[in-house]
């Protein structure tokens, strides 16, 4: 009975009135603030402080309403309000319509909160997620720092009268740089990423913390005819201190001792204790100038893109080993560069014959020089993408990276076979591991981007495929590939963004995708007709592509099937590539995969 009193004398008092508006009261004001003092900056201690007054504050409330009553001449105390002037129904009424309202506001807030405000906080975590995982790709991994053992080697600047000689001091800064690179102990970072500071007015200092080294080693070139003067530098980072500096005025045949001498010197700068195996030696098998001088030519083309440079590159690594036929180098180059040239071809029979060619110069540069790493290198690029012969593509790139671990190129291609092989972690480490010795590549970032991509860690692929397109805009794998992971998510604009910066194969094909996507089948079925009609012999798989993206799969599976026939290169990605994964479930799609002989 005196329970039931005292809860009577509760309402009557609207009590328990009064603790439900301050719970409802305080809980939306804790939301809002959760929301707002982030971002006003406001420090995250406030909130919390926040919440222990209201906590503090809900008993002082309770026996505020037991103690007081509202009345039209202000509060005060209960007991000196006579009942028949106590206005305290009227006030429960308020109390109520207050409460109603105040749950009104918290329903309203908790609506705009879970379709509006969560899902930008989960984009924004997940942002943040992304940086986090993307510390990985952007530092390359395990980054290292600068340690004391680590060099950049910069282009030699070219002091000829003419200045036309730039491949030739560029040259001989790679082959510096490729000797210093047999040493185990040292890092030295590839050539991309030196070369890249190429005609910039960058400090020493600067250069250094870009690449993370502690040593930088630059010099100059004056060629005149038959005679080099050569001089080299070696700087310390830290304080821009000369350790070494030497001139050598040299005829143009002694032009490989003078590479030795000075990477010797350095190696002595550097106080570094070498066993005699590993004492650097120039890694060119020709003593001719002239060959040398076609092999640099070639070096040079090679590096722009288009049939046309590309042409001129074989021409001159085929003009080097017309004049010295031992020239194992020049030798893998050529292989190379046929493999390159057979996606230029005219008929699916001269793609076959250059690819076979490819094969069989590469091996010759072996048979040559079984101790250097470029017809390995080569020849296992060529088996695993025109020729799939995975195993044997693994044993050549196995071999070429013991011979030479820190070459970023060789790399790349290890990643992409182990890939293949379904072997994800080694491919990953390899990648990663490509983007330390090459850190400003945009080819090791595409490809790490790639790998990835092929796992469906798609935040850190995009940060790789943007870090590549940071160095190079117009990288045509890295808009493609960016392209489609932007499509894959809804972006559609964007992702057109970026296949409109891809040269016109991979602009039409993903045209294609884009417009398709949009709505627009006669624009997306005319970029499909040109793609055909254009580039059916080097394309084939991205035509495959184009088709699987537009739920075509009998048209997909037919061009997956040319693809097969003409040995596209794109097939040897059939296992991880994102662009097919609506045909994987397809019976065909497995067929393809045994026909391939791809490891289960």
């Amino acid at each position: 009975m005196a329970a039931q009193s005292f809860l009577t004398e509760l309402r009557r008092r609207n009590v328990i009135r009064m603790a439900g508006l301050y719970l409802v009261g305080a809980w939306l004001l804790v939301q809002v603030a959760s929301t707002l003092f982030p971002a006003f900056g406001v420090p995250a201690w406030a909130l919390r402080a926040l919440v222990i007054v209201f906590a503090l504050g809900f008993l002082p409330a309770l026996v505020f309403a037991w103690v007081y009553e509202l009345t039209p001449e202000g509060i005060k105390r209960d007991a000196e309000v006579p009942p028949e002037a106590s206005i305290a129904p009227q006030t429960a009424r308020k109390m109520d319509r207050i409460i109603i309202a105040v749950l009104m506001l918290a329903l309203v807030y908790f609506g705009f909160d879970k379709y509006v405000l969560a899902p930008k906080r989960a984009q924004a975590a997940e942002a943040v997620a992304a940086k986090s995982r993307s510390n990985k790709v952007v530092e390359a991994g395990h980054a290292p720092v600068a340690d004391d053992k680590s060099i950049a080697v910069l282009p030699f600047v070219d002091m000829s009268q003419g200045k036309d000689q730039e491949y030739f001091s560029d040259g001989l800064s790679e082959e510096l740089l490729n000797q210093l690179a047999q040493i185990p102990q040292l890092r030295v970072i590839a050539r991309t990423s030196s070369f890249s500071f190429k005609g910039k007015e960058a400090q020493v200092a600067e250069i250094a913390r870009a690449l993370k080294v502690a040593h930088i080693l630059e010099g100059s070139v004056r060629k005149s005819g038959e005679t080099l003067r050569i001089t080299a530098q070696l700087i310390r980072a830290s304080d821009s201190s000369h350790l070494w500096s030497q001139t050598y005025d040299r005829k143009l045949d002694d032009v490989f001792a003078v590479q030795d001498e000075i990477s010797r010197e350095v190696v002595a700068a550097l106080k570094l204790k070498l066993l005699p195996q590993n004492r650097p030696d120039s890694r060119q098998r020709t003593h001719n100038p002239a060959a040398y001088e076609q092999y640099l030519i070639g070096k040079e083309s090679m590096r722009t893109g288009g049939r046309g440079p590309q042409q001129v590159a074989l021409e001159a690594f085929e003009r080097a080993v017309a004049i010295d036929p031992g020239y194992a180098n020049a030798w893998a180059m050529v292989g190379g560069q046929l493999g390159t040239m057979s996606d230029f071809t005219d008929t699916p029979a001269q793609r076959e014959a250059m690819i076979d060619r490819s094969i069989a110069t590469a091996g010759k540069a072996v048979a040559l020089a079984p101790e250097l790493a470029d017809g390995y290198a080569v020849r296992g690029m060529l088996r695993q993408r025109l020729r799939w012969e995975w195993q044997a593509a693994q044993a050549d790139i196995a071999r070429a990276l013991e011979l030479d671990p820190n070459d970023a190129l060789t790399l790349r291609n290890y990643a992409a076979v182990q890939m293949t092989l379904g072997r994800t972690d080694e491919a990953l480490a390899a990648a990663r591991r490509a983007t330390e010795l090459d850190p400003l590549s945009e080819d090791s970032w595409t490809q790490l981007g790639r790998m990835l991509a092929g796992t469906h860690a798609d935040a850190e692929a995009r940060v790789a495929l943007e870090r590549a397109l940071q160095l190079n805009p117009r990288q045509n794998w890295a808009n493609f590939m960016l392209g489609h992971l932007l499509l894959s998510r809804g972006e559609v604009d964007r992702a057109m963004s970026h296949y409109a910066r891809a040269p016109e194969q991979f602009r039409t094909t993903g045209t294609a995708m884009v417009e398709f996507t949009r709505g627009n089948e006669a624009a997306s079925r005319a970029a499909l007709d040109k793609m055909e009609k254009d580039f059916a012999i080097g394309f084939a798989f991205q035509i495959a592509q184009a088709y699987a993206w537009r739920g075509e799969k009998d048209r997909a599976f037919e061009w997956l099937e040319r693809s097969y026939a003409i040995h596209d290169a794109g097939l040897a990605r059939l296992p991880y590539d994102p662009a097919v994964d609506s045909l994987r479930s397809d019976p065909r799609f497995a067929a393809l995969v045994q026909k391939m002989g791809f490891p289960k």
